[in-house]
């Protein structure tokens, strides 16, 4: 990873989308102002950004832009569920690289991250100058029933127990709805329960080992009233596409121009390598440009598993040079 820096530019990307409500984007600009640009895509969706997401880059050769998504991080308002869909997303991606005078970009992305990448790569296709992209998952209903019904229940039971807590014995054979129930219930006490245990699987489940600093943020408010919140609106709403529809052959053939690094954890129990390999068998089905995989053999999910964190910098260091 890079030295920590700070931002020389932040702001905001306020996008009107009814005569009552406005999205307001916060976005910052580090690195170097003559830079390549790269976009960031955050996870969840709702996750928000980091300052230590700047570090994947090197900060003399990139203009680094991150952005909080609609109603995550320091975006207002917080947790807001209108107007917040996948395709809303991709649309305010555009919208900032216009409003920063940007061309084409490298578009970064992990877990939810580069299912938004694809999304906007199929959309806008010229607008990729490469794609980095960690932990690959496309929302098919597969990938979901996995990692929050029936799959890494069996790899984390003292975990799972914890997070069938709040939901009603009777209704847990549907943990999604059921947890919609809950995180739009009349009782703040309860949406505020469920979208800590909720936010605690997803981040005590991240890494080959717990990390206590994971679960401890599940535990603060804000952030976990908005990572539940927006993730279970997008997953009961099945990311607002198709089943697989980032993988369908029309989708895919959009984008085999633009050169691809891959870098997913062999033990990644939240968005397992299946996908991953999924998306490369589709990518290699007719000719393409690069198609890079990387299989770290000793990491789980999160961006900030050492092995992770090492062929992630390796990748942004390898495509600023070469494209």
């Amino acid at each position: 990873m890079y030295p920590p820096i700070e931002p020389y530019e932040t702001g905001r990307l306020d996008v009107r989308v009814s005569p009552t409500l406005i999205h307001s984007l916060y976005y910052e600009v580090s690195g170097s102002s003559s830079g390549v640009p790269v976009v960031f895509l955050h996870g969840g969706p709702g996750g928000g950004v980091d300052p230590k997401d700047r570090q994947f880059f090197n900060p003399n050769k990139y203009k680094i832009v991150l952005f909080d998504q609609r109603g995550a991080g320091k975006s207002a308002p917080s947790a807001c569920l209108d107007h917040n869909t996948t395709w809303d997303l991709v649309a305010d991606i555009e919208r900032l690289r216009e409003k920063l005078s940007i061309e084409k970009w490298h578009v970064f992305g992990g877990s939810w991250g580069s299912t938004l990448a694809l999304a906007y790569a199929q959309t806008h296709p010229n607008r990729a100058r490469s794609l980095v992209l960690r932990g690959i998952f496309t929302l098919r209903r597969s990938e979901l029933r996995f990692f929050y019904q029936d799959g890494t229940s069996h790899l984390f039971p003292e975990e799972w127990s914890h997070y069938l807590r709040p939901v009603e014995p009777g209704k847990r054979d549907d943990m999604i709805k059921a947890y919609h129930g809950l995180l739009n219930d009349p009782d703040k006490k309860t949406r505020l329960g469920a979208a800590k245990a909720w936010s605690r699987w997803e981040l005590a489940t991240s890494r080959l080992f717990v990390s206590q600093e994971s679960l401890e943020k599940a535990e603060e408010d804000e952030f976990a009233l908005a990572f539940a919140s927006i993730e279970n609106h997008y997953f009961v709403n099945d990311g607002f596409m198709r089943d697989g529809q980032l993988l369908e052959e029309q989708s895919v053939a959009k984008i085999r121009h633009i050169p691809i690094i891959v870098v997913q954890g062999r033990y990644d129990v939240v968005c397992p390598p299946t996908t991953a390999w999924a998306l490369k068998t589709a990518w290699e089905a007719k000719e393409s440009a690069s198609f890079t995989f990387h299989l770290v053999p000793d990491a789980g999910h999160s961006s900030r598993e050492p092995g992770i964190e090492k062929k992630l910098v390796e990748a942004t260091d390898e495509v600023v040079e070469k494209y």
